[in-house]
């Protein structure tokens, strides 16, 4: 299972948001590429980042930060936020970006989806981002109708996606604990390799996640507030042996 650190940047800053809430909003640093060198240094093998404006923005509005990121960090990352156009996907991966997230054109347009996994094979990460068993989009802020298992079992399956990003927002930013019952229906639902995120706030939070059939895990205020040490965190990656770990 991979690890993975999140640098959530908004303003040009290091921020979490507690259940996705933009009012509710805690500053970590004013330099997120130094971030990123942060958890490098810890030992991070992969980073996940994104363009909080941008999602709200519907555009990426931190291209020039993330490509920083990106040619410095020494190790893979992921990026996601406003991704909703070809020509910012392509950018991006010629950027140095392993892989991009999109989420709000995705789900709202799958043929466009199935274009992007077949156009950047093996880069293509789908943020399945639910509330209540309900997909939300555009950075949270607007729930649809779709049904989370359904959606992921009609629309995601069979189109070539590297991965899907499952964030339980209601647990996200909480340290309350991830929903491991959500998680493993996800697993279940999706063809591609899940990477699950929200509510990492204590190493066991690690360890049950382990235990479930998913590539990665995404952690972000629990490293940032120091409840959970990412040392320790890649130990408990390392202990579970699965198929699929490259960066691709």
């Amino acid at each position: 299972m991979i690890i993975l650190p999140a640098i959530d940047i908004r303003g040009g800053r290091c921020v979490r948001l507690f259940r996705g809430d933009y009012a509710r909003e805690t500053v970590y640093g004013d330099d997120p590429v130094a971030m990123a060198q942060h958890w490098v240094t810890l030992g991070a093998r992969f980073l996940h980042v994104v363009d909080l404006d941008g999602a709200r923005a519907g555009q990426p509005v931190h291209a020039d930060i993330i490509a920083r990121i990106a040619q410095t960090a020494g190790v893979p990352i992921e990026v996601g936020g406003g991704l909703r156009k070809r020509e910012a996907i392509a950018a991006f991966l010629a950027s140095g970006v392993e892989r991009v997230i999109v989420g709000t054109r995705a789900l709202e347009d799958p043929d466009w989806l199935a274009e992007m996994c077949a156009a950047f094979p093996g880069r293509i990460v789908c943020a399945v981002d639910a509330r209540r068993g309900k997909i939300a989009v555009h950075g949270w802020e607007a729930e649809t109708t779709s049904e989370l298992l359904d959606f992921i079992a009609s629309r995601l399956n069979g189109i070539g996606l590297r991965a899907i990003l499952f964030t339980d927002i209601t647990s996200d930013g909480t340290l309350a604990g991830p929903d491991i019952e959500a998680i493993r229906a996800v697993c279940a639902a999706s063809e591609a390799p899940v990477i699950a995120a929200g509510g990492i706030g204590a190493i066991e939070h690690v360890r049950a996640v382990a235990a479930l059939p998913v590539e990665g895990l995404v952690i972000g205020r629990a490293l940032y507030a120091g409840t959970v040490d990412l040392r320790q965190a890649l130990l408990v990656a390392d202990e579970k042996k699965s198929p699929g770990t490259s960066s691709r």
